[in-house]
Order: structure tokens, then C-alpha cells, then sequence
């Protein structure tokens, strides 16, 4: 079924069964993120509060807290139809660079039927609040957890644009609240709209900035994927849902948003004035550290008539984040496959928070070619971010942990086939003797050869013959079982 903003996704979840409405008034400090965490740790249904105190808006949580719900948010019925997708658009030339694959895939002739399309009269902007109003007061924004600097919008759409080409990009950052005009901008040193915003900090001139709120979950998902700079997100929403994102000006900054979001912050950044954000319960389980960034000043907020305030709560894994990660894993394999051919799979898994560890299968032909695969990676985008990464052979299923675990420890002597390097890690990764700078490790855990040091055969591994399974099989049900 498509679905064109956040209330028609909602009918789909419902018709699915797959949404639970609580009616009771409950608290945005804290007891919304309890009740959210026991449910999402069940895999169990998205969440609307429609009484959350203090707010006139309704709420909902773990939209995308399923593999199910995540797969209806994209209109597939698993992620690597996608990855097909985008596979038969890259064959179509072989460029020579993993940004050049992916800027190509957005820039053939085929995807010009997914450009964001302008219209003049759009929901977000049927009611029209100004600084003589509540701003953010209006909103259910969460308290997440005890130790939090205070209460965090979980998933905005921060749109900005770069002061030299005019083009847009939208990314999610975290926005802690200060007050009902002000909130952080807690974009990281690596991500577009910092790199928009250092532009104009060296010309010491102010930064309009637009944030979205709800809209179509394929818009929500696009902000989060990992596409190279000057790459328009709305194009792949739009691809995704094969029609194009419909946006319109903002009321008081030169923008484009999402013509069917829930609300729209409109406001300015100004590269002079910097703020402590934090502590905040991130996705990694643990508090990240209280730090300076940006302040976001709120001048206007529009909204729907029948708007719903969207978020999301992060912490120890698995969460609605992981399901939203999942989905760029299989969908961006493609990229990755065409740089490095020998990739058969690669998982990333939830306990890992997505930049901690990548398990990769590939098609083994010579010496070294697992340690050729982690240097290779360890130079590619985000990529550079992983702090482990484990190469097996292509007989092996990554999704089934026993066998990656067996493997692991039976297949790697750790003098020869560990690669130990340093450089970029994660923001968030806390184990790092400084910010964004650390150790990290490669495991050649395949089958080695005498020219890879291995002084003796390597063992044949145990395998039943397979007439003998036949006949269990068909004996199976003569044994009682």
C-alpha cells in the first residue's frame, strides 16, 4: 500500500495490526521511553499516546521497531528488492569510484521522474505559529533517560543548504531543548550539515535552517542514509517510493521542505553562539558525553491540521534505530559489491550499533585477499568508522551467529591474522583513547593457504554424506519423532 505521509502510514499499521493506541495521559519525562523500551524489546507494536501531558498533539514511537514495519515504510517486502533496484541502475555504467556509483545511480536519466516536485499550498504549513506562541512547548518532546541534559527531539529532518552550490541536504541530528525557541544542533564533525554550517562560520554570516517533523517514513528514512555530499535525500525517497517528494518554501527562510510533514521548525543558526548539549542515552547503550555545539534558534513553526508528533528513543540494542540500520545494510551491499567485488555478503550487527563491527563473506581466490577486503573497506565512506571488521569464507551464513562464533574462534591464530591499524572511529564510540580517533582491528577468520603462513593442511571440516540424510529424512518420522 503507498503511503504519502505519517497518518496514512498509520492506517497501514493498523490494518497490519501492527499499532497499539494508549489513551491514558502519560508523561514525556521518562515514562513514555519506559513504556516504549519494554515494548520494543519485545518486537512488539508501534505506539501512539494520544494524551501526553502538557501537549495537545498525539505521539507515536516504534514506527519502525520491526523488520515488518520498517519493510511497509519502504514499500518492499524485503530490503534486498531494493538492493536489486539499485543494482540494475549501476550496471548501467561502471564508474570508477564508490562515490561516483552512488552519485551516478542519482543523477542517470532514469531517476529524473523522482525529483523533489514544488507545489505552493502544502499541509505542513496549514497552521502557522510565531515567536508570540508556544514554539516548542507545544511539543510532546522527550526526557529519555534519568541522566539526559534534558529533553531531545529524536527524529528531526535538519535541512540546510550549502552556501556555494544552493544545494539542500537533509540529515538527522539530535536536538536537545533548551527552551521553546532554542534547542542544539548536535551534528558531528563527518556529516553534511556541519559541513554546510563551517561555510558559514568562515564567512561569519547566519544560517537558515528548516527541521521536519513526521511526513512520509520513506522522507524519515532517507535522512538517515548514507549518500555523498551534495546528493539530494528527497531523490531517494523519492526512487523508493517510484513518484516524486512533493515541497514547498518555507514560510521565513529560503528552504524547501516536505510539503507533507507533520511540522516544520524554521529558525537560524549562528556560527558565533555555542552551547552545552548532553549527556544523552545514545544508541550504544551508554550516556554519550556532554559537549559545545551550535545553538538552533526557532523563529516560526507550521504544522498540519491533524499533525502527530513523531520520535524515537535510543539505548541498548536492539531498538527502533536497528531496524532503520538494517535496511541501509542490505540496501547499500550493491555500492559496496561493485567497489570491492568479492564481497558476497555483510552483516552488521545490532549488538555492534552499526559502526562497531561488520561481518563480511567473500568469494576467497588468492593469499590475502581478506586483509585486501578490510583495507579496502576501512577506506570507503562510513565504512572508515568500523572498528572491527571479520572476513569469512562464502559458505557461510553471517545471519547465523552460532556458526560466525565457531568460526571465529577455530578458524583465526591471532599472530597472523589480525590487521591492527588506527584512525576515524565513531563519535559516539567511547572506548577510544580520543574523539573520533582510535584502534581498530581486521580478522581474516577464512581458510588459509601454506602462502598465507599456514605450515600444515588445513583441516576438512565435518559433513554428513548426504544419501545418509536422505534416508533420516525419510526414516524421520519411523524414530518417534
Amino acid at each position: 500500500m503507498k503511503h504519502k505521509n505519517l497518518q496514512h502510514f498509520i492506517k497501514i499499521l493498523e490494518s497490519m495490526g501492527d499499532l497499539h493506541r494508549i489513551s491514558p495521559e502519560v508523561n514525556s519525562f521518562l515514562e513514555i521511553t519506559e513504556i516504549a523500551d519494554r515494548v520494543s524489546k519485545k518486537n512488539g507494536k508501534a505506539l501512539i499516546f494520544e494524551k501526553v501531558k502538557g501537549s495537545q498533539f498525539p505521539l507515536i514511537i516504534n514506527a519502525f521497531g520491526s523488520y515488518k514495519r520498517m519493510q511497509a515504510a519502504l514499500f518492499c517486502n524485503s530490503f534486498d528488492e531494493i538492493a536489486a533496484r539499485i543494482n540494475s541502475f549501476i550496471k548501467m555504467k561502471p564508474p570508477s569510484s564508490f562515490m561516483e556509483k552512488v552519485k551516478m545511480l542519482f543523477t542517470l536519466k532514469e531517476m529524473a521522474d523522482f525529483i523533489p516536485r514544488k507545489i505552493k499550498n502544502a499541509p505542513c504549513q496549514e497552521r502557522i505559529y510565531d515567536g508570540n506562541s508556544q514554539l516548542l512547548d507545544m511539543l510532546p518532546i522527550l526526557t529519555c533517560w534519568t541522566k539526559d541534559g534534558g529533553p531531545f527531539i529524536t527524529l528531526p529532518l535538519v535541512i540546510t543548504k550549502d552556501i556555494d552550490s544552493q544545494v539542500q541536504n537533509i540529515g538527522m541530528y539530535r536536538m536537545q531543548k533548551y527552551d521553546k525557541a532554542t534547542t542544539g544542533m548536535h551534528w558531528q564533525y563527518n556529516k553534511d550539515g556541519a559541513r554546510h554550517f563551517m561555510k558559514y562560520k568562515e564567512r561569519g554570516e547566519i544560517m537558515p535552517v528548516a527541521v521536519a517533523l513526521g511526513g512520509s517514513p520513506v522522507v524519515t528514512y532517507a535522512s538517515t542514509a548514507p549518500l555523498p555530499p551534495d546528493i539530494d535525500e528527497l531523490i531517494l525517497a523519492g526512487f523508493l517510493q517510484s513518484s516524486p517528494i512533493e515541497i514547498v518554501k518555507a514560510k521565513t527562510v529560503e528552504l524547501f521542505v516536505p510539503a507533507e510533514s507533520d511540522f516544520i521548525l524554521e529558525g537560524y543558526v549562528d556560527p558565533k553562539e555555542e552551547r552545552i548539549e548532553g549527556p544523552f542515552g545514545d544508541h550504544t547503550g551508554f550516556y554519550s558525553p556532554a559537549d559545545r555545539y551550535p545553538v538552533f534558534h526557532i523563529t516560526t513553526i507550521t504544522c498540519r491540521n491533524d499533525a502527530i508528533y513523531p520520535t524515537t528513543i535510543v539505548g541498548k540494542p536492539p531498538m527502533e534505530d536497528c531496524y532503520m540500520a538494517k535496511a541501509t545494510e542490505r540496501i547499500f551491499l550493491p555500492f559496496l559489491k561493485m567497489l570491492v567485488p568479492e564481497i558476497v555478503d555483510m552483516v552488521l550487527p545490532l549488538e555492534g550499533v552499526f559502526h562497531n563491527c561488520a561481518l563480511i563473506s567473500i568469494d576467497k581466490k588468492f593469499p590475502g585477499q581478506a586483509k585486501k577486503v578490510i583495507n579496502a573497506l576501512w577506506g570507503l565512506g562510513q565504512m572508515a568508522s568500523t572498528k572491527y571488521i571479520i572476513v569469512f569464507d562464502n559458505d557461510i551464513n553471517l545471519n547465523d551467529y552460532s556458526t560466525v562464533v565457531w568460526k571465529l574462534l577455530n578458524n583465526v591464530d591471532p599472530k597472523r591474522d589480525l590487521v591492527i591499524s588506527e584512525g576515524p572511529l565513531d563519535a559516539l564510540d567511547h572506548s577510544a583513547r580520543f574523539a573520533n580517533f582510535g584502534g581498530k582491528m581486521g580478522i581474516d577468520a577464512t581458510r588459509k593457504t601454506r602462502e598465507e603462513g599456514m605450515g600444515r593442511e588445513w583441516p576438512e571440516e565435518i559433513v554428513m554424506a548426504q544419501s545418509i540424510k536422505e534416508l533420516v529424512d525419510r526414516r524421520w518420522h519411523e524414530y518417534g519423532f
